[in-house]
């Protein structure tokens, strides 16, 4: 391990320089300047960058760096993103120790371009504490739309800033933006309705619909904390599965981005209790669907799970 940061930290080194004397050359040129090409954006989940082709619109391009299926919790940046960032005219990542593994490369990135943590754009007032570490907070923060809309805010700022002369299409996309989370939030609640609220539960196999369950009204149940990185032992397994039992539940949830080892067990200790539970289905909690589907989209990938939820539990 030690190894690969030592490769990362020479290869960031190597493109950082790189990358100064590539904006050194431009400024000599004098063609260092975004209004006359498209700005360059780099995010780390699908989820931001959604939000930046939303406001971005035909003005920015933007490069996920984790894809379908891929854990940030547990990511560590590969030498090709450390390029892509490098080449970039902006960064967003969400912060809040998601993506815990790059914090070093952001800190380094920060001091060449704009680098910006979407989600701590949100007042921490409005934030959820992890319970084992209550001095940080719970980073997945896209489960309430109310709260993501500060994101969107944030990436809106920040591509005026680096882009004014494009600022009223920025303001106008965020606008129109907007008005589509207000309508998903409304489709949610409407559908959530079905769900008598004694069986507003929703267990899953890491901690990452707390914020969720605070906007629906689910009492929410996970085998991990909100890091993908805890570790769970069996006396963690057994108390999920005594409160299947006890609680009478009938389903639970697997996850696109976590292996379905762990909530596996869960059913099958259930099953050997007398206890039958489903797997109601599998939720996109910290990674999104393939681009170019509905749910490799912010709005599709919520309302698949909305879907999913109400139709397990109603």
């Amino acid at each position: 391990m030690k190894k690969t940061f030592m490769y990362l930290g020479v290869s960031l080194a190597l493109i950082l320089a790189g990358c100064g004397a590539k904006e050194a050359s431009s400024d000599q040129q004098g063609q260092n300047n975004n209004s006359s090409s498209t700005i360059e954006a780099v995010a780390t989940i699908a989820q931001i960058g959604d939000i930046v082709k939303n406001v971005g619109g035909k003005h920015v391009t933007v490069k996920s760096l984790m894809g379908p299926g891929t854990d940030p919790h547990l990511y560590r940046a590969v030498h090709s993103d450390i390029q892509d960032m490098s080449e970039a005219d902006i960064i967003f990542y969400n912060g809040h120790h998601l993506e815990g593994n790059m914090i070093e490369i952001f800190e380094q990135m920060r001091e060449q371009k704009p680098t910006i943590p979407v989600a701590e754009a949100i007042p921490e007032s409005k934030l959820l504490a992890d319970p084992a570490n209550p001095e940080i907070y719970d980073p997945h923060v896209w489960f309430d739309i109310e709260l993501w809309k500060y994101a969107v805010k944030a990436v809106r700022d920040e591509l005026i800033a680096i882009d004014p002369e494009h600022e009223e299409d920025y303001t106008q996309n965020t606008a129109t933006y907007l008005q589509k989370l207000d309508e998903l939030n409304a489709y949610a609640k409407q559908r959530v309705s079905e769900i008598p609220e004694k069986s507003r539960v929703l267990v899953t196999a890491h901690d990452a619909f707390s914020y969720f369950g605070n906007s629906f009204g689910f009492e929410v149940m996970g085998l991990q904390g909100l890091s993908t990185e805890a570790e769970f032992g069996l006396k963690d397994v057994q108390r999920l599965i005594d409160t299947l039992v006890e609680r009478n539940i009938k389903a639970v949830f697997i996850e696109s981005s976590i292996s379905e080892r762990s909530i596996n067990a869960v059913v099958e200790g259930a099953k050997k209790k007398g206890h039958e539970v489903s797997i109601g289905g599998e939720l996109y909690s910290d990674a999104m669907g393939p681009e170019g589907t509905e749910e490799g989209t912010y709005i599709g990938m919520f309302k698949h799970n909305i879907d999913t939820i109400v139709e397990a539990l109603k």
